[in-house]
């Protein structure tokens, strides 16, 4: 009977695991991949030295059939892997009927310092089925409070014989500090925090700790200095160590604008340093920068500054000076400062600049006796790598320019003050190789000098190291039309070249200054081609500590405001407003809208300031339609431009109020949101009143191709006026002889303008202009990169005779955003690409184009080609989007989408059919439109 037993039981348990095996093999029929390409906050992957103990979480479906949309997710975190997925100890979200999978708030346990977080993501499709967990991401909080930091800053008193350079600027001499100390077991993890009142590079045992550029960057010091944390467990060894610092004053110590001593500009430069260990045995260790590190000037970089360049002298080497078994008793102690309560340490909230790409196809222009020229062929920002043969004590001169005279010398006027020079001096006979560490110049060509007489120049002898801040490329854009491509890639060398830790003006002369006018009108544009999300976020804080420094609610024009002028301008300090509008509607980030609501309504404040005997029309500086063709006045005088600067500062006035309101709308302050938008309509009812007639057409102060466009383009005149208006724009446009008559504040509207007028043909008129002033103008002169003016550089007449002339200078690279949202036709409908506007308008000076955009949901992008028959535009759509796509000179018996007249696709849908244009509204997937001209 017990076997009887025994055969059922057995019977009875094979039988329950074939059956469970089979519920498990369904079980996994119902899973769907999981979430891919996770990320925190602004877009950042696994990071280490975090700043955000409040992040949001996102993640992007994968591409497949069986997931189109998402109808719920569910995010979990933990204090380790073990406990995920099944548990997490910091937060578990629980499944929520959402569609959202970006910018999810963490709403768990506090953070706190050096915490590591372990997370997870799964989603439920548009079926209701439930995805498999994500790969488990993390991130690794910095030192969040001054309190964290039980280092000293410390350095050596510099200031004491420091040299006088231009204008009398204080020149520190670089420092080389160190600290030797002891382990005494195996390490299993160690952090190094880091910062310096200058830049820095730093070493452990002999090697390099990174790969970073002049770092931390450059933030408004005397509120906040960024802090860098390093893993570095794998540079530690057991027994004697060497923590290792060469420091250069930087941006703050030294020589930066207009020759004012800002910060501490008097103060020698300094470290603070924090290296906190933890052993196999559990014991932690802490090294600290304090009274016991040694320094010495006595160095190999004897002078570094932004401006002026690098002089490095090789006699001075110190062989093995960053090692553990190096003799520093020779060496000063340091000196120590305390940790001030009055500026805020806090983790760098976007990446640092590092070396992108390397330009080797260098060609020699001329050689003079023991002097040579070499041509990179494309202006660029960073420093040369040189490989030279040198005889002992002789001094290698490395001079730079953007572009050449005719005699083929050095075109530096428009360097002004900035010396932009390195020097090498050899120590041997032979091949040097140098590139400097604390500077950086814009150039394309480079002048070697002072090399070895008997040498015959090579083209090998230079390398242009690219260098900016880290970010990915977004976008891509091309077409079918050579000087459109150039165009682009004038654009996108422009950006990254002006990218550096802050958006710069420019990067060549005695300036490179993040002005807030040319930042707001290049914004868009740079979200388009590069994921500068958190690039822009982190300079955003530093423009609401700028602000907070007046009461009025003042924005400087350059942030980090180092003119301290104190005065404001219409267009510019509005991008407290516009960067982060532009920022939402592109990333579908809210969290931007919320840090900077109240620095939008403080600048709506300082604007009220001003007003004192014209009702809503404030009295303040204004630069203008800065830098517009053929102004008026000549010099100087006419860099503002005609447009009438009073016209400008309302129109900007009126403008901004509309978006603060609309910012009140999406966070949820109705009140702010009605006082905002009635604000709006009284100024916009006294532009009106003031500037413009019943006809339509400006009053009182000059006709200008701007003054109609920021009228209409900011929606400030009634319906019936702003038809009149768009008749008056069309004949200023036929006056220029359809060329462009816009500076900063007119140029980036224009082509958005025409859009809504249904003027395309004339847009592509002007834009494909070839003479000055126009896009192509430059390129015809030889351009790689924007310009400052439309007519910087004539081959016929030279350069433009005025000093302030930057052959690299974005501003005008703005029509990109045109370029990808109407010629490439991908543009947002709903923030972050949540709905797709897929409506490109072709051209008969284009056969093709074709663009894609990296959205927070995955590659969007669109191609569009024609012939004399056929019209074919193939478009491919992220999962967890819709889009509609807008099919130009088509009827709807033409139309196929994949093969099909659109009725029979089940995820195509039409929307509409006018006047040739047919709309249909596509669900996720890759469709080839095709259609009879």
């Amino acid at each position: 009977m017990y076997k009887f037993l025994a055969y059922k039981l057995c019977f009875f348990l094979m039988v329950s695991f074939t059956f469970l095996g089979v519920l498990l093999a369904c079980t996994e029929k119902f899973l769907v991949k999981g979430p891919e390409h996770l990320t925190v906050s602004e877009g950042f992957k696994n990071p280490i030295g975090f700043y955000n103990d409040t992040p949001s979480f996102s993640w992007k479906l994968p591409v497949s059939e069986a997931v189109k949309l998402q109808s719920a997710y569910q995010v979990i975190a933990a204090t380790s892997k073990e406990f995920l997925p099944n548990n997490p100890n910091l937060w578990d979200s629980k499944k929520q009927e959402s569609p959202q999978s970006t910018f999810v708030k963490y709403q768990g346990e506090q953070l706190k310092s050096r915490q590591n977080v372990f997370w997870q993501v799964r989603y439920w499709n548009q079926d209701g089925k439930v995805s498999e967990w994500s790969a488990i991401n993390s991130f690794e909080l910095g030192l969040l409070k001054n309190a964290d930091w039980k280092a000293k800053w410390i350095g050596l008193n510099t200031a004491k014989d420091s040299i006088k350079g231009v204008r009398n600027f204080l020149m520190h001499k670089p420092q080389y500090l160190r600290k030797g100390f002891e382990l005494s077991s195996d390490v299993t993890s160690a952090r190094l925090y880091i910062t310096a009142k200058g830049v820095f590079d730093v070493h452990l045992n002999g090697k390099d700790v990174s790969d970073d550029v002049m770092t931390p960057g450059w933030t408004p010091y005397n509120h906040r200095i960024e802090t860098l944390t390093y893993d570095v467990t794998s540079l530690l060894q057991t027994g004697v160590n060497a923590l290792a610092v060469e420091l250069a004053s930087g941006w703050h110590s030294g020589r930066i604008s207009r020759g004012r001593a800002l910060y501490e500009n008097f103060a020698s430069p300094k470290i603070l340093c924090q290296l906190e260990v933890v052993m196999k045995d559990g014991s932690k260790h802490t090294i600290i920068s304090d009274e016991s590190w040694k320094g010495t000037t006595n160095g190999p970089i004897r002078l570094a500054g932004i401006y002026d360049g690098e002089i490095y002298d090789a006699n001075f080497e110190i062989p093995d000076w960053n090692t553990a078994t190096f003799d520093d008793r020779s060496w000063e102690l340091v000196e120590v400062e305390t940790i001030s309560r009055d500026v805020k340490l806090a983790p760098k909230r976007h990446h640092t600049v590092k070396n992108q790409q390397v330009l080797k196809d260098a060609e020699i222009v001329s050689v003079d006796e023991n002097s040579a020229v070499f041509n990179l062929k494309q202006n660029m920002v960073g420093v040369p790598k040189v490989k030279v043969p040198m005889k002992k004590g002789d001094t290698l001169k490395i001079r730079f320019s953007e572009m050449l005279l005719k005699d083929h010398t050095f075109y530096t006027k428009n360097y002004r003050s900035a010396k932009s020079t390195d020097y090498y001096i050899a120590a041997k006979d032979g091949v040097v190789e140098y590139v400097a560490k604390f500077t950086f110049h814009g150039f394309q060509f480079v002048e070697l000098s002072g090399y070895d007489k008997n040498a015959k120049p090579e083209s090998s002898w230079v390398q242009g190291i690219v260098q900016h801040s880290d970010f990915e490329k977004n976008g891509t854009f091309t077409s079918s039309h050579d000087k459109l491509n150039q165009l682009q890639s004038n654009i996108t060398w422009g950006l990254r070249d002006n990218f550096f830790d802050i958006p710069t003006d420019c990067p060549q002369r005695d300036e490179r200054l993040g002005w807030t006018g040319d930042a707001q009108v290049i914004a868009p544009t740079s979200l388009f081609n590069y994921d500068t999300h958190a690039f822009w976020t982190a300079w955003l804080q530093s423009l609401r500590e700028n602000q907070s420094e007046h009461e009025s609610g003042l924005v400087p024009w350059i942030v980090p405001d180092v003119l301290q002028i104190n005065r404001a301008s219409p267009g510019w300090g509005d991008a407290v407003v516009l960067i982060p509008w532009n920022i939402y509607n592109i990333t579908g980030d809210k969290r931007v809208l919320k840090e900077n609501f109240e620095a939008a309504k403080k600048w709506i404040g300082f604007y009220k300031s001003k007003i004192e005997d014209k009702e809503f029309i404030p009295k303040m500086r204004s630069f203008g339609d800065w830098l517009q063709p053929y102004p008026t006045k000549t010099g100087k005088g006419g860099n503002s431009g005609d447009t009438s600067k009073e016209l400008i500062i309302t129109a900007y006035f009126a403008h901004s109020s509309l978006l603060v309101s609309k910012m009140a709308g999406i966070l949820g302050h109705s009140k702010d949101e009605k006082e905002y938008y009635d604000l709006h309509k009284n100024i916009a009812g006294v532009f009106r009143d003031t500037f413009f007639d019943k006809n339509g057409k400006v009053k009182n102060v000059k006709e200008t191709q701007t003054s109609y466009l920021l009228a209409i383009y900011f929606d400030l005149l009634k319906p019936e006026t702003k038809i009149k208006a768009q008749k008056h724009l069309l004949e200023e446009i036929k006056k220029a002889d359809y060329h462009l008559g816009t500076g900063f504040i007119g140029t980036p509207i224009l082509p958005k303008v025409l859009d809504d007028m249904g003027e395309i043909d004339l847009m592509y008129k002007i834009l494909f202009k070839e003479t000055y002033p126009s896009w192509f103008y430059s390129i015809n002169q030889g351009a790689t990169t924007m310009w400052e003016r439309w007519n910087s550089y004539s081959q016929a007449e030279g350069y433009n005779p005025q000093s302030m002339n930057s052959l690299n200078h974005y501003a005008y690279g703005a029509i990109g955003q045109w370029m990808y949202e109407r010629i490439a036709g991908i543009a947002p409908l709903a923030p972050g690409y949540k709905k797709i506007k897929i409506a490109p308008l072709p051209n008969d000076r284009l056969t093709s184009a074709a663009a894609s955009i990296n959205t927070p949901y995955g590659l969007a992008s669109t191609s569009w080609k024609k012939d004399k028959e056929t019209f074919i535009l193939d478009v491919v759509i992220p999962p967890n989007t819709t889009a509609e796509i807008t099919v130009p000179n088509a009827s709807i018996e033409s139309v196929t989408v994949n093969g099909h007249i659109i009725n029979e696709k089940s995820n195509i849908k039409l929307i509409d059919s006018d006047q040739g244009l047919i709309n249909i509204l596509a669900e996720p997937g890759t469709y080839k439109i095709q259609t009879k001209l």
